[in-house]
């Protein structure tokens, strides 16, 4: 038997319930995980909620790191004792162990330890596929990215950095300003504070920039419209204020013939075989130590709803994980 958080219907983080359950022997081509440290994401909260419907009770994330303790048949690649992360399985990562398929487990570098597995690997191969295929950054670029100081922007503000590229990150408050420079941000802009488009303009002598990327969704993206040059790319990956609703293509139109996508790692990762290149793009940049991956928070299995209500509330800086 092991410890997994369920939960039977939508809601609040009180839906959470931390329940003994039998984790299943691994089927062909699977393994069965022993969590070490888990990945929380907003995406948790999505399907919490019911912004993201599925069939209920159900069991909770989707990213952890840990050690394989069985096999199934046909396994080949992975071995009883392999260093392991997994993302993009079915959901039961908020669990002593899980059992997924292999085609979303890669194995540890050995300089990689679990914590900042579990920490970054959504977040990275989210921040590898903003970076490197939705909008190739070159050197020299400058870009906005909305919550600077969260888990996805501050991998993103190192990793532009290194390709070069200046990141213009919004921000809440002082500190998360100088995490975010801390971690490589250009500039950032207090949008409790500051409007956002006039900062950006002034920054940009008026020009604005070729790409935002928006993860909070509903309450910016307006603002962020109006920070593009012409013929610039909206990124909105993400929902955190709630999900863009009534896009007016006239807009589009006014703001200089912009461009608009609505990615997903599952859009990107989609064979094992890109899973795999994405992966070691983001190991590379781990072990130069071009990105660095800043845990703000720990929380024990039992905590799970007091992490999802955090990051929710935006009190959050970095990753956030879980300790099993």
């Amino acid at each position: 038997m092991a410890r997994q958080i369920q939960f039977k219907q939508t809601g609040g983080p009180e839906v959470l319930e931390l329940v003994e359950t039998e984790i299943r022997a691994p089927g062909p081509g699977e393994v069965r995980v022993k969590n070490h440290a888990i990945g929380v994401n907003f995406i948790d909260i999505y399907f919490r909620t019911g912004l993201y419907p599925g069939e209920l009770p159900s069991a909770m994330g989707s990213e952890g790191a840990g050690v394989i303790d069985a096999v199934g048949d046909g396994v080949e690649d992975f071995a009883v004792g392999d260093r392991v992360a997994y993302v993009l399985g079915p959901k039961g990562a908020y669990a002593d162990a899980i059992t997924l398929s292999t085609d979303h487990v890669v194995a540890l570098p050995d300089a990689i330890d679990f914590d900042t597995a579990a920490a970054s690997l959504l977040k990275g191969l989210t921040v590898q596929y903003l970076l490197r295929q939705t909008y190739a950054v070159a050197e020299g670029d400058t870009l906005l990215f909305h919550a600077a100081a969260g888990g996805v922007g501050l991998i993103a503000c190192q990793w532009a950095k290194a390709l070069g590229a200046h990141v213009i990150g919004t921000v809440s408050s002082d500190e998360k300003a100088d995490i975010a420079r801390d971690h490589g941000a250009w500039m950032t802009i207090d949008y409790t504070r500051e409007s956002v488009p006039e900062r950006v303009l002034a920054l940009t002598d008026g020009a604005g920039v070729p790409v935002v990327y928006d993860s909070v969704g509903r309450d910016t993206w307006h603002d962020s419209l109006k920070c593009l040059k012409k013929r610039g790319l909206m990124v909105s990956f993400g929902n955190a204020s709630g999900a863009v609703e009534g896009v007016d293509l006239v807009e589009l139109n006014r703001g200089g013939s912009l461009f608009v996508t609505r990615p997903s790692l599952g859009g990107y990762a989609d064979t094992p075989e890109r899973f795999e290149m994405m992966c070691a793009d983001l190991f590379a940049v781990l072990e130069s130590g071009d990105v660095t991956v800043h845990i703000g928070q720990r929380y024990s299995l039992e905590e799970a709803g007091a992490a999802q209500q955090a990051i929710a509330e935006r009190k959050t800086t970095g990753s956030t994980i879980l300790i099993p």
